[in-house]
């Protein structure tokens, strides 16, 4: 990414372009879905999930079990879609009983694969068959902005509608891009929509990018680190492995989080993320937590948001990541922990984490 800005509408783009969405499909496990990028974030994904597929009255259903997935229904209800949103406890996932039972006649769906504030992951593809159970055919678009790239997702096999995401997590890339994977009858359903949109109309966008170019300005540098990205994940590392070793770091953390004896949001262990781990602090203020790790160990937590504010932690273990960061994370958090007059035995978490490593093998 560090280089002179090339111009976006010379010759040099369209290889670049054409390459970053052959592995982005690749990433996203579709063969039919169309892959249409914005500079933008993850928030500009939302507008335009909902505006190229929904008109205002159309009728949504929405679970709120975090934070992003609140605030992705908000994105539809702030263009007139009547958004039916179900309250699950922050910390749960969406369980593929709970859809069915809610299921009446709705338009869409929207679900987050990986809530970012809880560290939960929901099973899409059991949402996909109790859809499938219901007789009921509605658009699944789905939110995969802390999953994609460090979970396997399966756009096709999932039948997903829209699944979205933004460059700066599983893709190890800053904030700069928005990116939607559109479906074939995704894509013929936004030619029926009324839905005002400009910037966010993916049927310019996708028409331009089949040449390798774009309607708007496209962030050109972060393009060069897509490229990069896609190929440490597709070609170097392989996404199996990819997924191997997102599991494999996320156990050791899980294992360090029971020697400290603290508590996980999510109480279902087959449903926590690999992507991040959200902790439970009893006594000492989350928030006082992370001050204390940034201001003495250089060390960036994350912080309980919303509801969860001061109540949590999370720690994040995705992207460009080995054991031995693992290790030293988790030993700066048990140091944070004990300057936050938390009970833990230093070294507990550490070891735990090195034995389940020992144990996994190699």
């Amino acid at each position: 990414m560090d280089r002179a800005v090339i111009d976006h509408r010379g010759p040099e783009l369209p290889e670049i372009t054409l390459e970053v969405v052959a592995n982005l499909r690749r990433v996203f496990g579709t063969e039919e879905g169309r892959v249409a990028l914005w500079a933008g974030s993850g928030t500009g994904a939302w507008e335009a999930a909902v505006v190229n597929t929904l008109n205002p009255g159309d009728r949504v259903l929405a679970f709120n079990n975090g934070i992003f997935a609140e605030k992705f229904a908000e994105v539809a209800d702030k263009f007139g879609i009547a958004v039916d949103l179900v309250d699950v406890r922050w910390g749960d996932a969406v369980s593929p009983e709970l859809v069915a039972s809610k299921l009446k006649g709705h338009a869409a769906i929207q679900v987050v694969h990986n809530e970012t504030s809880t560290g939960v992951t929901s099973d899409i593809a059991g949402i996909r068959r109790a859809i499938d159970a219901s007789g009921q055919d509605p658009l699944l678009l789905v939110d995969t902005v802390s999953s994609l790239g460090s979970m396997e997702f399966c756009f096709d096999d999932w039948r997903v509608d829209v699944a979205l995401t933004g460059s700066q997590k599983g893709l190890m890339l800053p904030p700069g891009m928005a990116i939607c994977c559109v479906s074939p009858r995704a894509l013929e359903r936004s030619k029926k929509v009324t839905t005002p949109r400009s910037f966010y109309d993916w049927g310019p966008l996708l028409a331009a990018m089949e040449g390798g170019y774009f309607p708007a300005t496209p962030p050109t540098l972060e393009m060069y680190g897509m490229r990069e990205a896609l190929r440490m994940l597709v070609d170097e590392e392989g996404l199996e492995n990819v997924y191997r070793r997102h599991r494999r770091l996320a156990e050791g953390v899980r294992h360090a989080v029971e020697a400290w004896d603290k508590e996980f949001l999510c109480h279902e262990r087959e449903r926590m993320s690999n992507s991040l781990t959200a902790v439970v602090c009893e006594t000492a203020n989350t928030d006082e937590l992370l001050r204390l790790s940034e201001a003495h160990l250089n060390l960036s937590l994350g912080a309980g948001l919303a509801r969860l504010k001061g109540k949590v932690f999370r720690i994040g273990h995705l992207g460009a990541l080995n054991e031995l960061e693992v290790l030293a994370t988790l030993g700066g958090v048990e140091l944070a922990l004990d300057m936050a007059g938390e009970k833990v035995e230093l070294g507990s978490g550490v070891a735990a984490a090195q034995k389940w490593f020992r144990q996994d093998g190699w």
